[in-house]
């Protein structure tokens, strides 16, 4: 099996640790295993909880522990529908195994994680892009997601909220996409991994799993919860469907590590506390970002709904990986060039990192800009 580079991992891979200030970072950010006991209140009894474990496997699906909280973020959601992976990179990865067959048709978003178009791709799928627009506030056009549905369809492959727009599905716009969905009896992987970092309310959407018969929900605990260490995500679907996912699940995963999986769980059991911060960080982050963006001539954006990462569009005649390179060595800032996300034109940044990283970097950005455009 031949498989496209996967162009974000092997940008952030080479030059993640060379940069002074990471603003293409997509995690909110990351939160200490000591902040994590002290918001749960076991700091004093943490070793007395974590000593009696002993390291084995551990619950192949994921104790019924996590996999109860984890259907917690959910409406309609139970323990039997949730099933812990390794990330949510695991997750999509696992479902995309499971359901995909040569020469079934899946239409997927772009831009979107490169996943929900590579891989399927690379098993033989007939891949039918559905593009993403600034004019359509980068939501899709349902004319043209009907348009490319047919009887072969297996999966539409979506990503609410969006990474890297922040653009946002409410229940409404989502109810038409499963009614496309529903005409061709096709299957939608939503990739929900910044569910709960909306800019407004609770933080939370609507998820498929709970709105469409055949809607799978894909999460971790990475990015709204600041936990990416633990590599640890799900799946919320049909039940059915996960006992095909365990499958091809127990050639790969097995399970979850123990420690993992408990402190998954703590961190679930006590997300009011960790969702107070992170949108604090998120809300008053994007403001900062959108006033720079506002004075910044060259620069220009559709304003993220959710998620914690902003596609901005830039004027200047230069390729976005050049640009991204020279800006990285001239002041020590790291954007994610558009060409790593299949769209040239444009810079990812990630604005969820601690406000004095934003702050500090997008001053450095706008005197390099002011020198760019002399």
């Amino acid at each position: 099996m031949r498989i496209r580079a996967f162009g974000v991992e092997q940008w952030m891979n080479e030059f993640e640790t060379k940069c002074d200030f990471n603003l293409a970072e997509t995690c909110v950010e990351s939160i200490t295993i000591d902040e994590l006991v002290t918001m749960a209140g076991k700091k004093e009894c943490l070793l007395d909880e974590i000593l009696p474990l002993k390291m084995t496997y551990g619950a192949i699906e994921g104790s019924d522990r996590l996999r109860n909280a984890v259907a917690g973020l959910y409406q309609k959601q139970r323990k039997e529908n949730i099933l812990i992976t390794h990330g949510a990179i695991g997750a999509n990865a696992l479902v995309y195994e499971t359901l995909v067959e040569p020469n079934d048709r899946v239409v997927s978003v772009l831009p979107t994680y490169q996943q929900h178009y590579s891989i399927p791709e690379s098993y033989g799928a007939e891949v039918k892009i559905l593009p993403l627009r600034e004019e359509n506030q980068f939501l899709p056009d349902l004319a043209e997601l009907r348009a490319l549905v047919n009887d072969n369809t297996r999966l539409i492959a979506i990503n609410n909220p969006n990474n890297p727009t922040g653009s946002l599905m409410d229940q409404a716009f989502l109810l038409d996409v499963i009614e496309i969905a529903r005409s061709v009896d096709a299957y939608i992987l939503s990739d929900e991994v910044y569910r709960g970092t909306d800019q407004h309310g609770n933080g939370y959407t609507a998820s498929i799993a709970d709105l469409y018969e055949k809607g799978i929900s894909t999460a971790s605990m990475s990015k709204t919860y600041s936990l990416a260490g633990l590599r640890l995500g799900w799946i919320a679907g049909p039940v059915e469907l996960l006992k095909k996912v365990e499958i091809h699940r127990d050639y790969n995963t097995i399970s979850v590590g123990v420690l993992d999986d408990y402190f998954a769980s703590l961190a679930l059991e006590n997300r009011d506390k960790i969702l107070a911060r992170n949108h604090k960080i998120l809300r008053e982050n994007l403001a900062l970002l959108d006033e720079w963006v506002s004075k910044e001539p060259k620069i220009s954006y559709i304003k993220p709904k959710a998620g914690t990462t902003a596609l901005l569009k830039y004027d200047f005649d230069m390729p976005s990986r050049e640009l991204c390179i020279d800006l990285l060595k001239a002041t020590g800032v790291m954007f994610t060039p558009g060409s790593a996300l299949d769209m040239e034109g444009y810079l990812r940044i990630g604005y969820a990192n601690n406000p004095q990283t934003l702050r500090k970097g997008l001053e450095l950005v706008s005197s390099y800009l002011a020198k760019l455009d002399k």
